[in-house]
């Protein structure tokens, strides 16, 4: 139906998280209505990106330089490590402003049926960070399988080094009783105040 090209933009786009065939039709259209110049402009950040961003030596963060900004930040509690899985969730957690110290991403979660194991994530370059002056590490991994079976091997590995804890799982704000699932109910009696 559309010339080749076109038809392999809207192929490219589809890989794009929650993109399916109408979306990626409609970005394609909306991206030949976009004048030559910013098309190029376009294309040219997808590359820099690409060619410049990497993961921060320190807590695997993004970044351009050796280390992300968080880490570079001094007035952040260094003392306090916020273990996540991925980026995105650390994101998801500086998007609320309310945690002051600073990440450990894993890049993944345990799950033996997957062939991941602790050499393939970050767990050993977590333990090499804890030290005399961490006071908490933080474990905010999804609540799944594999989010809880990280959790319980960082939590072993962490054992008398210092004090971990997790973020508290329940009910969501707004949520309703009827729609909880069995064990979100359980983990908000759990975690109850």
């Amino acid at each position: 139906m559309y010339p080749e090209e076109l038809e392999q933009l809207i192929f490219e786009l589809k890989k794009l998280p929650g993109v399916g065939d109408k979306t990626a039709e409609r970005y394609a259209l909306a991206l030949l209505d976009l004048p030559s110049e910013e098309i190029t402009i376009f294309a040219q950040s997808l590359l820099d990106s690409k060619q410049n961003i990497h993961f921060c030596s320190v807590c695997g963060n993004y970044t351009n330089a050796d280390q992300c900004s968080i880490c570079l930040d001094g007035a952040r509690d260094h003392q306090t490590i916020c273990v996540v899985a991925t980026v995105k969730d650390l994101i998801a957690i500086e998007r609320i402003q309310q945690y002051t110290g600073v990440y450990h991403v894993l890049g993944g979660l345990l799950s033996p049926q997957k062939g991941i194991l602790p050499e393939d994530i970050h767990i050993d370059q977590l333990l090499n960070r804890v030290n005399d002056s961490t006071q908490e590490v933080i474990l905010a991994l999804n609540a799944t399988v594999e989010g809880e079976m990280s959790a319980l091997y960082i939590q072993k590995k962490l054992e008398g080094l210092t004090t971990v804890s997790r973020l508290a799982f329940g009910l969501p704000i707004g949520g309703h009783l009827d729609y909880a699932d069995d064990m979100t109910l359980l983990k908000a009696f759990e975690g109850r105040k």
